[in-house]
């Protein structure tokens, strides 16, 4: 370790390590929606495994790919103050905002505060501001592609089940290869993996992802079919025995009356909602064969009720809430390298003035300190983290397995992405815009909750004026009181 520019900072490096676990505490309290939010809203995970998951993958993915986004974000302790004190507040309000708005809002207040408008590289501001807009539309177009792909190969087949069967190992592959990927290219010294030339990052990339695919076809698919198989089948038996006997009281109801058809719901419907709007067509009761045939017929329809939905096909649902977990670990893994800057990228702005006398970072970032930033994130995940998780998982969308499975894959290819090339988009952003354009391609305008929608652009509107003048009013006071 080299010799301190001056130890006399040592105060403010302690002060900055406290308030940079704050803000990560905030990070991960807020973002924790981002990556398990979707599992938790379409029932595969539990709170308590969400949180176990994510704490692992969020820790792994700041230490494996938290580098290159970390570089773009040098502040100081204004910066962590004023964005973690908006975080907090946000989470309060259970409003899911940007951790990376936060930050650079932060950013930009601390530096007007100390040079004016000179302090600030505004075409780098636009640059980065460009991709906060881009980024939800982005990553809701990659996720509708891949619903539309899914809905037309397996949601809409004649056999949804097999031909869902048919593609999880290309899914599982493809998930792993892509994660190995981001991880190869341009990775840590730890790993030793910035020696290696890219087209061997290439090869170990599509070697991992074929062999998770063969395991996936050899183990998992046929323990899939016989565990999904068995569980449908003991309700599918207790389902046939319940909907024949309400036929057949409907049969029997149908054929003595036509007054009973109008003021009786039909039974017998597959998702227990009855046809209401009956009366117009049933043709009066002067002739026995065509009321029969019409009753009939409307109780028959009443069963098929619904089956284009995919909440209709009980065996996809379930087959997609496993591949789901792999795809929100995919995320948490994404949003660890991603985020992990937003919660350190100030602290070792700090350090590096403390250890080499200039904010020009020379060194590879610490491990330790993206450790730790990972472990502040995570303990955010599990003290407040279910706050936002009924928002983005529960209230903004209703959520399936099947939808579920795409918003993640598609905000989480657009963040890894993102980070490789070191343009700090937010996994906020990417997350809403995913939810929101899946739950329009599924179930049209109604299925989004527009005003909730509204509050939280809203949110994303000011976030960055307020921790702006959240840093920028600690930097005053700061000047003020401390002499240095």
């Amino acid at each position: 370790m080299s010799i301190p520019y001056d130890e006399n900072l040592i105060w403010i490096v302690v002060i900055g390590f406290i308030v940079a676990f704050v803000l990560a505490f905030g990070i991960g309290a807020n973002d924790v929606a981002n990556s398990f939010g979707t599992s938790v809203g379409a029932g595969v995970l539990t709170i308590f495994q969400a949180c176990a998951l994510a704490t692992v993958f969020e820790i792994a993915g700041a230490v494996l790919i938290g580098y290159k986004a970390g570089e773009l974000m040098l502040g100081a302790l204004s910066s962590l103050a004023g964005s973690g004190i908006w975080l907090l507040l946000a989470t309060a309000l259970r409003l899911p905002i940007s951790g990376t708005h936060s930050i650079v809002g932060a950013t930009v207040g601390f530096s007007l505060v100390c040079r004016g408008t000179a302090g600030v590289k505004w075409i780098a501001l636009g640059n980065i501001a460009a991709s906060w807009f881009a980024s939800p539309v982005l990553s809701g177009i990659v996720s509708v592609s891949i619903f539309w792909i899914i809905r037309k190969t397996v949601l809409q087949s004649n056999k949804p089940f097999e031909q869902g069967l048919h593609i999880l190992p290309v899914a599982y592959g493809l998930t792993v290869a892509v994660n190995i990927m981001s991880i190869a290219l341009d990775g840590p010294k730890l790993l030793m993996m910035d020696k290696m030339p890219w087209w061997i990052n290439l090869i170990i990339a599509i070697l991992a992802g074929t062999f998770t695919a063969l395991i996936v076809y050899v183990y998992v698919v046929p323990r899939q079919r016989a565990r999904i198989l068995l569980a449908s089948n003991g309700s599918d038996e207790k389902a046939s025995a319940t909907t024949a006997t309400n036929f057949g009281l409907c049969q029997e109801n149908n054929e003595t009356t036509a007054l009973s058809v109008i003021s009786e719901a039909p039974c017998g419907s597959s998702n227990g909602n009855a046809k209401a709007d009956l009366a117009p067509k049933l043709r009066g009761n002067s002739s026995e064969s065509p009321l029969l045939m019409v009753a009939q017929a409307e109780v028959e329809n009443a069963q098929m009720d619904g089956i284009a939905d995919d909440e209709a096909q009980p065996e996809v649902s379930r087959l997609f809430a496993f591949l789901q977990i792999l795809t929100a670990m995919f995320g948490s893994f994404a949003h660890g390298g991603n985020d992990v800057s937003n919660a350190i990228g100030p602290l070792i702005g700090l350090w590096a003035v403390y250890a080499e006398g200039s904010a020009r970072q020379e060194a590879e970032t610490p491990i330790l300190i993206l450790l730790y930033g990972g472990l502040g994130i995570s303990t955010g995940l599990w003290v407040w983290g279910r706050r936002v998780i009924q928002t983005l998982g529960q209230d903004l969308v209703r959520i399936t397995p099947t939808t579920g499975f795409t918003i993640e894959v598609g905000a989480a290819v657009t963040v890894l992405l993102a980070s490789k090339i070191g343009l700090p988009v937010s996994t906020t952003h990417c997350k809403v815009g995913s939810v929101v354009c899946v739950g329009w391609a599924s179930r049209g305008g109604e299925g989004v909750s527009w005003k909730l929608f509204r509050n939280i652009a809203f949110a994303w509107l000011i976030t960055v004026p307020m921790a702006g003048c959240l840093s920028a009013g600690c930097m005053a006071i700061f000047r003020e009181i401390i002499s240095l």
